[in-house]
């Protein structure tokens, strides 16, 4: 029941959060300069848009016509210059799919090498072995995720040539994000978002594993008769992954949101390009609904983080 409780509360808490931020964001977006198309028809399609959602009235006004159009027609606006008079949110929900799909195989690619490498660390503690994962984690953490894309390019497409250079588009590929093709060229992204990923969970798993296999617990695991590796297993693993599994929560629903940049240089046509291409081409209703999108992803992640440290350690319990 106090769970129960506690969960509506961070719903409620939630909404008002981003009704805040949403204010802010719109107040912001409309006091922005706004110019016209050269071209006639499309100019005065625009300003007849612009004169329904209330342009030129106080910016409460607008504000309310703006949220009276999405709870009852579900209208986020419209794209003029991405696509021309394409509704923002079918042109959002067009670009999840590669997003989510790139995101999520590294993902899956980087979780589990990135915790089995922070597992080896601390069982390997300082000798040469810890020694070398701790400095190329370094490494990659340090250095910016544009850079490895960059990298793969050079190696995997200019000097090898084994990968494409940029991601296909869905005609060249069979017209589907899941054919061997598609997936090819999906790969030289994925690896430039991975390295990044498994250096943290390395890291993060290292320095967790390495306290749990010092705790007095252990030493009491041992003196019952298990072995170190039955220890590890049992006891201390599953206590390092307390505050581990939090983040890898995290990180799963950061693969909606992208990465910007690396979907600008592999040019994939997903969220994180669309933010950028809004930005650039003054399509501000794209902009905002992107900035909805982003605020609400991060507090619905942050409320299921929290959630799952009573799932893992059912000690935890939140509301009590």
């Amino acid at each position: 029941m106090r769970m129960a409780k506690y969960i509506l509360k961070r719903v409620l808490l939630m909404f008002c959060v981003l009704f805040i931020i949403t204010t802010i964001y719109f107040i912001l977006i409309r006091l922005l300069p706004r110019e016209l198309p050269l071209e006639k028809v499309q100019a005065e399609a625009i300003k007849a848009r612009w004169e329904a959602l209330g342009y030129g009235k106080p910016l409460l006004v607008q504000y309310w016509i703006y949220l009276k159009n999405i709870f009852t027609k579900w209208d986020f606006g419209t794209s003029w210059y991405i696509s021309y008079r394409t509704p923002a949110l079918e042109l959002m929900t067009t670009r999840l799919a590669p997003t989510v799909l790139v995101n999520f195989y590294s993902m899956i690619f980087s979780v589990p090498i990135g915790i089995a490498l922070g597992i080896y660390a601390a069982i390997k503690k300082n000798k040469w072995q810890d020694s070398l994962i701790s400095v190329l984690v370094i490494v990659f953490v340090s250095v910016p995720g544009y850079v490895y894309a960059f990298l793969v390019q050079y190696f995997l497409y200019f000097k090898l040539n084994l990968l494409p250079l940029q991601m296909y588009a869905l005609a060249d590929a069979g017209g589907s994000y899941f054919t061997w093709k598609m997936f090819k060229s999906m790969i030289a992204p994925i690896l430039a978002l991975s390295f990044g990923t498994i250096a943290s969970l390395c890291r993060n798993t290292r320095a967790e594993l390495t306290e749990s296999l010092t705790s007095d617990y252990m030493l009491l695991a041992r003196t019952k008769g298990l072995t170190n590796t039955q220890a590890t297993w049992r006891h201390a693993l599953k206590n390092a992954m307390v505050p581990i599994f939090p983040g890898i929560i995290s990180m799963f629903f950061g693969v909606l949101g992208g990465s910007m940049i690396i979907e600008q240089i592999f040019s994939i046509p997903g969220v994180g390009q669309l933010y950028i291409r809004s930005i650039n081409l003054f399509d501000y209703d794209v902009y905002m609904l992107d900035g909805i999108f982003y605020t609400l992803l991060g507090l619905i992640a942050g409320i299921f983080v929290d959630l799952s440290y009573g799932i893992i350690d059912p000690r935890i319990r939140m509301g009590e």
